[in-house]
């Protein structure tokens, strides 16, 4: 499974008809390409940061869907009042759910570099020994990890039910992402915390 996100600087004043405009136009345009299994969309109103998140079943599908993707991503920074969004290419490395996300839930991301070569020792640690942590935090609902091979980043996305019990877990999170780091040798990029205005993805199990 693999992804592309694309990254809004968005002006707090647009941010509403911004998520309209991903509902109500990108998600069905999108939906006619071959291989698309869905949207979500990131939206922190306070930085204005919001990421739109495509899935796609196999990357000649994600590859193939870039002309209209540029075209869907340029008109909907005009509606964010964003400058030109940054766009990233994701392999979904890891996705797993304990239960569906419901109307106010929150996700907290964080963004990697990781260690040279070490990849399949990342992925075996994400699995045994990130994944069972964040699934005691309170509110857990799913997360998921995205891995950039060739720029060695990744990004660790953890929903939770509602932005109180984000907060609630949010000391918890930041000891066990220290630690955690440390253990794996990943070096710290960026954490972010947002609310999961759009979450229709049908990417399976992958754990």
């Amino acid at each position: 499974m693999f992804a592309r996100s694309s990254t809004f600087m968005a002006r707090p004043s647009c941010i509403d008809a911004g998520i309209a405009h991903i509902r109500d136009e990108v998600m069905p345009q999108l939906s006619l390409q071959s291989g698309h299994v869905g949207l979500s969309l990131l939206v922190d109103r306070r930085s204005g940061r919001c990421i739109a998140t495509s899935a796609w079943d196999r990357e000649e599908a994600r590859r193939d869907s870039a002309g209209p993707a540029e075209r869907l991503r340029h008109r909907a920074a005009e509606v964010f009042g964003s400058p030109e969004p940054k766009a990233e290419d994701w392999e979904i490395a890891v996705l797993h759910r304990d239960h569906a996300a419901g109307d106010g839930a929150c996700v907290r991301a964080t963004w990697i570099k990781l260690v040279p070569d070490q990849r399949k020792r990342s992925l075996e640690y994400y699995r045994t020994a990130v994944l069972p942590s964040v699934e005691e935090l309170d509110g857990f609902c799913s997360a998921s990890l995205l891995i950039d091979s060739a720029a060695r980043r990744a990004v660790s996305s953890t929903t939770f039910d509602s932005h109180e019990a984000m907060e609630r877990n949010r000391e918890q999170a930041t000891a066990l992402r220290t630690a955690r780091l440390r253990e794996l040798g990943a070096e710290l990029l960026d954490v972010g915390e947002f609310e999961l205005a759009i979450a229709q993805l049908r990417v399976p199990e992958l754990v």
